[in-house]
């Protein structure tokens, strides 16, 4: 899974486009990195702003954008009505995909040790890379905002995490920190009453509601303070209004913790309290983005409360989360619009295409794509087949024993025929790679080192694809066997061709790996590739010899 991170700076104007577009334009300027959304609000004379990609290139974006943002914002004339004390105010790193939590915190640290050292701002840190609890709250530390950050100054309670302890009157100071995943997001109900919607967003919300007393009265402790009943769901704020645009009642929540509470437990839960207060919950609406393991986790929970299989591809499953919890009831949803990885994902050279452009492609006069892609597919093709024999197994009489192997196996399957898929782009890129590094000038001392480095590093990235391919066809093929040995009789040939495909991927895939190994030295990586893709080949040869003696055994016997 390729590393994504999201980043959801704010900084203090909401009112000069100039200035806006100014600021959030840094983004764009830095290959990797890729502006989402931008929106400002006269009243808050602030902005919100959605950007992703890589990492590294997510950094350096994120200090271009804090950097603009210290040069063409002055704090000492700023006025809005949201909280606020800098320039750029909070910017927050969100893990969304191949990234932990450890990684964004490290990110958060990394970018404001350069903003505290080279722009001379006040940093704080928050949330999961706060340095002290009392930190952690974003409200915290933004406590007396722009205008008390001059009483700060000597206090060692507020000695910066980065940058001057001394006041910043032109920047004020920046909180900077790693955050779960905030899904916005409302559930409609087929009533205007307000009221309603707020009894079940209490219910539903971390905080929960006050409780009452027999004649209605709100209970209350020692100290005079309400008694409050927590609500069922853990890292959750919501509350009930009315939308004018659509003349009904919403439940708008904030999910920042989506795999602890995810959104499809939350509706489930919205229409059985709906139903017990005499509504119902008719869909819902995202605002914003979401990720697209919370789509898949809401797809899968759904497919499974309908007793059927959930391993089929990835479409369908999004397909059958977006059917279950309403989503286009008053809007379209759009995946490719709404789940961010999709906004980053950049269609395959070669995948994109149609089959016969493809082909044509691959028998064209040039060297790519060749022998590692057809690999790659190869793979791809075994593991769908295997996904489709389990499909056609599940729920077949006879075979009703093996529904959660086959129902298990299935997922798996499509997990690995995405990742092989990309790989079959990801092979040609790192031949390109090659290329790209033999052309490289070679005339002086320095140049022939640079080159020489460039066309090692390059051939070592084009041997470590195929065998990525390498690597996962011992679970394609045991995945092959098992549909082989459980699978519904009438599919022996497909489970069969499977099995073959499997070992075919495998080996044209540890050619390409030899290939680009004769070109680099002997030395601990060569080697231990090679001692690495020779040993799964055999593993995967020998499950193979396995699938073949039990399809022809079936195929053959009289």
């Amino acid at each position: 899974m390729p590393s994504i991170v999201e980043c959801v700076p704010n900084f203090s104007e909401g009112r000069d486009r100039t200035i806006i577009d100014a600021i959030t334009g840094e983004i764009d300027k830095v290959a990797g990195a890729e502006l989402l959304d931008v929106d400002p609000g006269e009243a808050t004379n602030r902005t919100v702003v959605t950007f992703a990609g890589e990492p590294e290139a997510c950094l350096e974006a994120g200090f271009n954008f804090v950097a603009r943002a210290a040069e063409l914002i002055d704090m000492s004339g700023h006025k809005g009505a949201h909280p606020r004390m800098g320039a750029t105010d909070v910017f927050p790193f969100v893990p969304v995909s191949g990234m932990t939590m450890d990684d964004c915190v490290e990110l958060a640290r990394r970018l404001g040790k350069r903003v505290g050292d080279e722009l001379g701002i006040p940093v704080y840190l928050y949330e999961y890379a706060a340095t002290r609890p009392e930190r952690k709250s974003l409200a915290d530390c933004r406590i007396g905002e722009y205008e008390g950050l001059k009483a700060r100054v000597g206090d060692h309670k507020w000695t910066p995490d980065f940058g001057p302890g001394a006041f910043n009157p032109k920047s004020g100071a920046t909180a900077i920190g790693a955050r779960d995943f905030l899904i916005a997001w409302n559930i409609n109900l087929n009533t205007r009453d307000t009221r309603l919607a707020t009894r079940i967003a209490n219910r539903l919300r971390e905080r929960g509601y006050g409780m009452k007393d027999e004649n209605g009265r709100f209970v209350r402790d020692d100290e005079g303070k309400v008694v409050m009943v927590p609500g069922k769901f853990e890292g959750t704020r919501a509350v009930g209004w009315f939308i004018d645009e659509y003349r009904r009642a919403q439940i708008s929540i904030n999910v920042v913790n989506y795999k602890l509470s995810p959104p499809h437990a939350i509706f489930d839960e919205a229409c059985r309290l709906a139903e017990e207060f005499g509504v119902r919950a008719t869909g819902s609406e995202l605002v914003g983005l979401i990720p697209l393991d919370a789509m898949l986790l809401a797809g899968r929970h759904y497919l499974k409360k309908q007793g059927v299989i959930t391993g089929v591809s990835e479409a369908e499953v999004i397909h059958a989360a977006v059917l279950s919890m309403g989503l286009e009831e008053v809007a379209p949803f759009d995946p490719h619009e709404k789940i961010i990885e999709y906004r980053l994902r950049r269609p395959g050279l070669l995948t994109s295409k149609k089959i016969t452009d493809f082909m044509d492609e691959l028998a064209s006069d040039s060297p790519a794509p060749g022998g590692g892609s057809v690999a790659a597919l190869c793979g791809a093709l075994s593991a769908s087949l295997a996904s489709m024999v389990a499909n056609l197994t599940f729920g077949k009489k006879g075979y009703r024993k093996y529904n959660a192997e086959m129902d298990a196996l299935a997922v798996r399957a499509q997990e690995l025929k995405d990742k092989l898929t990309d790989l079959v782009d990801r092979d040609t890129e790192a031949f390109n790679r090659v290329m790209a590094a033999f052309g490289l000038p070679k005339k002086t001392d320095e140049e022939k080192a640079a080159y020489e480095e460039a066309v090692a590093e390059a051939t070592r990235g084009a041997a470590l694809v195929p065998f990525e391919v390498v690597s996962m066809m011992p679970e394609v093929a045991r995945l092959a066997r098992t549909v082989a040995e459980k699978g519904n009789v009438n599919l022996t040939p497909d489970a069969g061709v499977s099995g073959l495909t499997a070992g075919l991927a495998a080996r044209g895939a540890a050619y390409n790996v030899r290939v680009n190994l004769q070109n680099l030295p002997d030395d601990d990586f060569t080697r231990k590739l090679k001692e690495d893709t020779d040993r799964i080949l055999a593993e995967v040869d020998e499950v193979v010899k396995e699938i073949r003696g039990i399809i022809e055994g079936r195929l053959w016997e009289e």
